[in-house]
């Protein structure tokens, strides 16, 4: 079966037991948003006024379910606001996966409309930071993103995503993140060098 970069998200979602997600959508991340209509029967998104109230939102959603939290967010600004709620639950040990779209691979370091480096920007403040640009590597590192979440006793992680991989095709399951305490997934937008 052939899957979507967003369809991977989603599936690995639900194969790490994640049943509520929260989020504003944005330009990078309207793939992944299509996916979770999709599968809405098994992933119920929450779209808050603002990403910082999605951030707190997850963190909340971790501390009362004993589950890791899950904020999805845009490239940009978008991302930066997620700074105070990734923060928080990192200096309480709570656990998060932030995941960030970004502009496309190839846009990087060129000063693009609404790219920032979120990863370098997040760094003193989660576990674990992880950079998708590969689809082939989708799967496996949001795998990873939770796996450390969990074992490290609650710290968050944030996994930067290439905008390009929510619709590229791939049969097998798999993602990318980085290293810092809060895991946070960036999705860059665009084409896949």
């Amino acid at each position: 079966m052939l899957l979507t970069g967003a369809d991977i998200i989603a599936e690995v979602l639900i194969e790490q037991g994640v049943d509520t997600v929260f989020g504003y959508p944005g330009g990078s991340v309207l793939n992944i948003y299509d996916a979770l209509y999709h599968y809405r029967d098994k992933i119920h998104h929450y779209m808050t006024a603002h990403e910082q109230g999605a951030a707190h939102a997850a963190d909340g959603y971790a501390r009362l379910t004993g589950k890791t939290g899950v904020v999805i967010s845009t490239s940009g600004p978008g991302a930066t606001n997620l700074v105070t709620g990734i923060a928080t639950a990192y200096m309480d040990s709570v656990p998060m996966v932030a995941i960030t779209g970004n502009v496309p691979t190839s846009l990087i370091g060129r000063d693009s409309f609404q790219e920032v480096y979120i990863a370098g920007i997040t760094m003193p403040i989660t576990k674990h930071n992880f950079t998708v640009r590969s689809v082939e590597e989708l799967a496996d590192t949001l795998r990873s993103a939770f796996k450390i979440a969990a074992d490290l006793g609650g710290k968050n992680i944030e996994v930067n995503i290439d905008g390009m991989i929510g619709i590229l095709f791939v049969l097998m399951l798999q993602l990318v993140i980085h290293t810092v305490d809060i895991i946070t997934v960036q999705i860059l937008n665009g084409t896949v060098d």
